[in-house]
């Protein structure tokens, strides 16, 4: 057995809304605000970006971990009623956030070191836009996963639109239009993960990646024998590929009500309780990122949508809704998909002029 040095930490960690730390040859970046399951600020997404530029220059530094504190899980998204707030106040603090929170996006898919997500419990918004694009992913059997933007007004981002939009077939549009919630299984089957661990062998595994053992340390902790709830979303890929491959919302909820699972059912009701202009801008938008050539043109196109939301009334009453009163109803408006036109839709795609994002493909921001 080698000899380890211990783990240099932060002073006053226990304030630090993003843990830092180094251990031998893992950077660590532990997301620590557990009490709102590590929901991202604006000063967390900047604190993560100082941890990557240590660990970028580092030469010792062989792996990046990223995980969350707590037992809740590793992160529930954006700080929503910030943003709302910002959205009422006309203030330009929710496109600073996105824009800096999108440039770590393409950041971490594009950092020159494995960046290994521990995805446990809670992982959805904001934290699929942190985990989803590491080049190891890693489920647990805890793993509670959603896209769920349309059902606040809002509609996929942090690169959703592209990692929704890379699997064949059309899991990715079922998962963005309903804002399921799903497993460790199903989020393999739509390219959100990339292997299964026990959450019980995740102290092993930190361990073992302080030794440079990527491969290996993820390789011993996958022989830790846990049960994985089924998934549903393979046995469901049939009817979810013919009902979803419509044109349009209208046309997808009407073959969705139509067949006779259940299932599909049950989806065409979710689809009609999220925001009707946040479903079609959804599906407009993973259409239109399907074709990209990179990540990096997705989320130009997300920021552009999100910031689209600021000025709909549907994202400050689905927050409202949602989340600040929590009575879950919502008043859309407008209120049926066939009120929402075009030329609506158009609107939210629009250039941004000096705002647009401006990214290169391998992630570094121009200007």
């Amino acid at each position: 057995m080698s000899l380890r040095t211990p783990p240099a930490t932060q002073p006053n960690a226990e304030d630090t809304d993003v843990l830092v730390r180094k251990d031998n040859a893992l950077g660590r970046i532990t997301l620590n605000r557990p009490k709102a399951i590590n929901a991202l600020s604006l000063e967390m997404v900047r604190q993560i970006q100082v941890g990557l530029d240590a660990f970028e220059d580092d030469p010792s530094i062989e792996i990046v971990l990223l995980d969350g504190a707590g037992d809740r899980g590793f992160c529930a998204g954006g700080d929503i009623v910030a943003l709302s707030d910002s959205a009422k106040q006309g203030t330009d603090d929710a496109r600073i956030f996105w824009t800096e929170e999108y440039v770590l996006n393409s950041r971490i898919a594009n950092f020159a070191k494995p960046v290994v997500a521990i995805m446990d419990g809670v992982v959805m918004g904001g934290g699929i836009g942190l985990a989803g694009h590491a080049s190891h992913r890693l489920a647990t059997e805890r793993l509670v996963s959603a896209m769920p933007e349309v059902g606040i007004g809002f509609s996929p981002d942090v690169g959703g639109t592209w990692l929704l939009s890379r699997q064949d077939g059309e899991l990715g549009t079922h998962l963005a239009l309903t804002g399921a919630r799903i497993g460790a299984r199903d989020a393999i089957a739509a390219g959100l993960a990339d292997r299964i661990i026990a959450s019980a062998a995740v102290p092993m595994l930190v361990e073992e990646l302080a030794t440079g053992d990527l491969e290996g340390s993820i390789d011993t902790a996958e022989e830790v024998e846990v049960e994985i709830p089924d998934g549903n979303l393979v046995e469901s890929r049939r009817w979810i590929n013919e009902c979803y491959a419509h044109d349009t919302a209208e046309e997808i909820v009407a073959a969705l009500r139509a067949r006779n699972d259940k299932a599909a059912k049950v989806s065409a009701l979710g689809i009609l309780s999220k925001s009707p202009t946040s479903v079609k801008v959804a599906l407009r938008g993973l259409r239109e990122a399907r074709g990209m050539a990179s990540l990096e043109d997705a989320l130009r196109q997300e920021l552009r949508i999100s910031c689209g939301f600021l000025t709909h009334p549907d994202f400050v009453e689905g927050v409202r809704a949602q989340v600040i009163d929590k009575d879950r109803k919502p008043q859309w408006a407008p209120a049926t998909l066939g009120e929402v036109d075009d030329a609506t839709v158009d609107r939210f795609f629009a250039a941004l002029g000096e705002h647009d994002l401006d990214l290169d493909a391998d992630g570094a921001r121009n200007g």
